[in-house]
């Protein structure tokens, strides 16, 4: 049974265990709910939780048990084939590495996804390309190959990629952690713009305090558990 997408991500009683000889409980009986087009931030110590639950909510891992929802579809039953359409159509990822492949431009890494899902890329989808890279503005170094930009292009690069299959969701993974501070400072600007211009829903995971202070909503994970959810 499927849930009315009132929220974007839904998790009900989630845990999630790792079995290595002994088996390892990582997530706790978590519960949360992200509303659509909202603009969130993940914070918690080493160790915590967050990554792991970034990646259940991005269907790169399941729950032990529990139920998780994304734009209203039950994620947790789906077979891999199912996810990965799922992923395709509603989520765009942005991590601490970019994950740009060197052989290929700044153009060639942000049509990836669409390479990926197997259709055409026409004049319209490569027109729609550069339109994304001029939003986040690196149109200037569209043919120039991942090693030949700096980090803070490099980045958004791969945030341009995040969005070329529009994504109703981004999730990102200390997408500023290899950044210094004014390329950290422009990143977060423009996922604001992301989400207020595209109404995007945007979760990030953030070491920074202060960086997380400058979303909506900052929810803190301990030990498994969320200890704090602070709608600003």
């Amino acid at each position: 049974m499927n849930k009315e997408p009132n929220n974007i991500i839904e998790l009900r009683h989630v845990d999630k265990s790792y079995y290595t000889g002994v088996a390892t409980q990582v997530l706790f009986d978590l519960n949360l709910e992200i509303a659509e087009k909202s603009f969130c931030s993940l914070v918690g110590p080493s160790g915590s939780g967050k990554s792991t639950l970034m990646n259940i909510i991005g269907t790169l891992d399941k729950a032990t048990e529990g139920e998780v929802y994304i734009a209203g579809q039950r994620t947790d039953q789906l077979d891999k084939n199912e996810l990965a359409n799922l992923r395709n159509r509603f989520i765009g990822f942005v991590f601490q590495f970019h994950y740009l492949l060197p052989e290929f431009t700044a153009l060639e890494n942000v049509l990836m996804p669409y390479r990926i899902s197997k259709q055409k890329v026409t004049d319209e989808v490569l027109r729609r390309a550069e339109e994304i890279m001029d939003f986040v503005g690196i149109l200037q170094v569209k043919d120039n190959l991942a090693p030949n930009m700096s980090g803070g292009q490099q980045q958004r690069t791969a945030i341009a990629r995040a969005l070329m299959n529009q994504p109703k969701i981004i999730l990102a993974d200390e997408p500023t952690g290899n950044l210094d501070s004014d390329a950290t400072d422009n990143v977060y600007k423009l996922f604001r713009e992301i989400n207020e211009d595209f109404g995007t829903t945007i979760l990030s995971i953030t070491h920074d305090r202060k960086i997380a202070e400058r979303t909506d909503r900052i929810i803190e994970i301990q030990d498994g558990k969320i200890v704090l959810d602070v709608l600003k």
